[in-house]
């Protein structure tokens, strides 16, 4: 039998449910040790849909940061999806402009990474077709990931109040950055920013996490253009 589209986006997004549950699940722990309430909580999956910034944004206010430098640091770590909407502009940009807008809210690095492959291989699908796939592969994603986020934000409030929950974040950095270094501009991006995030940890407001992330994606890209 042969699916349409968006049936086809749905069933292959299903997997990635495996790494969305205990990611956002995690993050709910994370947060509600940080001090956000359960509406806050939900709120924050709901608006960024966004891991690895989420993530960064809870420990930045967790160290009394500023609140333009948690969402200057927040967009910095986002800036990737820059790249994956100008990469999807020339599949999706005739598509109305509400479509586009939805799209906007729900591309994320899974969804991103699906939508880019299929249009590659499915040449004759039409605008419609690939609006449509996208749908469907996000159609697992969010759902998933605030209902994880909902889980992780109750279980987290049931934890002892003398159990530090603090090393969830690193960890959690770490299952998300180590799967990615797999050619030399990601091993290059990555040891940028450690060192760079060492070097510059005397800045105040964590404005050093910033300026590494910056060079580390210059780096990056300059690594990904010679090789």
């Amino acid at each position: 039998m042969t699916r349409s589209p968006f049936g086809r986006g749905a069933v292959q997004g299903l997997p990635f449910l495996v790494i969305i549950v205990p990611f956002g699940a995690l993050f709910g722990v994370a947060a509600t040790e940080a001090g956000l309430s359960l509406t806050q909580i939900l709120a924050f999956s709901s608006i960024v849909i966004a891991g690895a910034s989420q993530f960064a944004a809870i420990q930045l206010m967790v160290d009394g940061t500023p609140a333009a430098i948690v969402v200057l640091s927040a967009l910095a770590v986002n800036l990737r999806m820059a790249m994956y909407s100008a990469a999807l502009a020339p599949h999706l940009g005739p598509a109305p402009a509400w479509q586009r807008a939805v799209i906007a809210y729900l591309l994320v690095d899974q969804v991103y990474a699906l939508a880019q492959s299929a249009y590659d291989t499915e040449t004759a699908w039409s605008v419609s077709d690939k609006v449509g796939y996208l749908i469907g592969v996000a159609l697992p994603v969010f759902p998933g990931w605030v209902g994880a986020t909902w889980a992780g934000a109750v279980l987290g409030a049931r934890v002892p109040e003398g159990l530090s929950l603090d090393f969830a974040v690193p960890l959690a950095f770490l299952a998300l950055v180590g799967p990615m270094l797999r050619t030399r501009a990601h091993v290059a991006a990555a040891f940028v920013s450690v060192a760079g995030a060492l070097l510059l940890a005397w800045m105040p407001w964590n404005l050093g996490l910033i300026l590494a992330a910056l060079l580390a994606m210059a780096v990056g890209a300059e690594v990904e253009r010679r090789t």
